[in-house]
């Protein structure tokens, strides 16, 4: 379909490593939403093993002329479990199928099952995927704990391929017996159950099993446990120098377009926060600093600050004045700051270490220079030895508030201006 797509991966539910590129921007992605017409969610339930159950729910799904799986990955007593189910359900043919059977008799019995021949097909995890029986509704997953997300979800694909309505029974152990992640899988699975929902249970995956090594064959996994943000930041500072260095004649941009700082860091001794008594639920204060995070321009904060006005009534000097170290940061990024410090009534701003950098060489750079020379007063710049080596620093005096802050550094670089 398209000149410029060599591979194309189709997935129910993208492996930690996989959904990983496409989230750094490394794959492009496109989701697929739209269901197939009158096609109903799979209901979802977790129960723990019981005869009674069992019985109940094939004989309804052979009473509506339906047809059942029943997943069982262990061969040495896959006989007992067809055993079980025939005994609870004396008028129902049952079937066994495994990766161990001579393929032909396999093909047999699957082609069997498809056709209607009976009407409970007991097997391991070789129906997994490519199997298409509109016909069967219902299925069961024994010791589902035991399983990865990915699977569970592909196993419960198997049913609800018509316009049925189609059951799926987790069988578990209590979750107190089951391990911290197990529990994890299974709450996920139960709770994204509607259609389109493999990419949540995907990044679900990510988040329960890590993103495996990017740059090497791991395909799930902590990176060494120094943490996800942590692993992303670095690698991406690691493919910026790449970019910049080694492979600058591939990435030809317009110097004095880029922001040559991605990540400010601010050092203050005012207080930038959203205070206990603006906002005193922890997990509310913690998601509004994550959130925050993301804000990336002017509408975008402004549209912030009135749900939080909304929300939480008028907000306090602490709240504002964070707000405004925000846009703060984003002039400093295109100063070429590195750091700001605010403290006793003075901001210093550290530029770029890299003295060989392409920043000293663009507009936004020149207009700080011209900045410190029309208004020697209030700014100056000189070099300091630091334990990184020499650094240039911009140093501004009588800074009492953020608001102030702001007010200088916007005067060099407006707010508004792309640089």
């Amino acid at each position: 379909l398209k000149e410029n797509i060599d591979t194309l991966t189709l997935t129910a539910t993208p492996i930690p490593r996989t959904l990983q590129f496409s989230l750094m921007a490394a794959r492009d992605l496109s989701v697929i939403k739209t269901a197939p017409p009158n096609r109903h969610p799979i209901e979802s339930r977790v129960i723990r093993f019981s005869e009674e159950t069992i019985r109940d729910a094939v004989s309804y799904e052979i009473s509506r002329g339906g047809q059942v799986f029943f997943v069982h990955n262990r061969i040495e007593n896959i006989k007992e479990v067809a055993g079980m189910i025939q005994r609870s359900v004396p008028d129902a043919r049952v079937g066994i199928g495994h990766g161990q059977m001579d393929g032909k008799k396999l093909e047999e019995l699957m082609l069997s099952f498809m056709n209607g021949d009976f009407d409970v097909l007991v097997a391991t995890t070789i129906i997994e995927s490519g199997l298409d029986v509109p016909n069967a509704n219902t299925i069961f997953i024994n010791n589902a704990n035991n399983f990865g997300l990915s699977d569970l979800h592909q196993m419960r694909g198997r049913v609800g391929r018509s316009n049925k309505k189609a059951f799926c029974y987790f069988i578990t152990p209590p979750y107190d017996m089951m391990t911290d992640d197990a529990r994890k899988r299974i709450q996920a699975v139960e709770t994204f159950s509607e259609l389109g929902s493999g990419f949540n249970i995907a990044m679900k995956d990510l988040e329960i099993r890590g993103a495996g090594d990017i740059l090497g064959g791991e395909q799930s996994g902590f990176m060494n446990e120094i943490g996800f943000d942590t692993y992303q930041k670095i690698l991406n500072e690691a493919i910026e120098e790449l970019k910049e260095n080694e492979f600058k004649d591939l990435y030809e941009e317009d110097v004095s377009d880029k922001i040559h700082v991605n990540d400010v860091t601010i050092d203050t001794e005012f207080e930038l926060l959203f205070p206990d008594d603006y906002i005193n639920s922890i997990t509310e204060r913690l998601a509004l600093y994550s959130k925050l995070n993301e804000v990336k321009d002017e509408k975008e904060l402004d549209v912030f600050k009135k749900e939080l006005e909304d929300r939480f009534g008028e907000l306090p000097d602490q709240a504002n004045d964070l707000l405004t170290s925000i846009k703060l940061k984003w002039i400093a990024a295109r100063m070429g700051l590195e750091k700001v410090i605010m403290k006793q009534n003075k901001l210093i701003g550290y530029f770029i270490a890299d003295q060989q950098s392409d920043f000293y060489q663009t507009a936004a750079f020149t207009k700080v220079l011209q900045a410190v020379q029309q208004q020697p007063r209030v700014l100056r710049m000189k070099e300091k030895q630091t334990r990184g080596g020499l650094r240039l620093l911009l140093t501004v005096d009588k800074v009492k508030t953020v608001d102030r802050a702001f007010e200088v550094l916007d005067s060099i670089i407006p707010a508004v201006e792309k640089v």
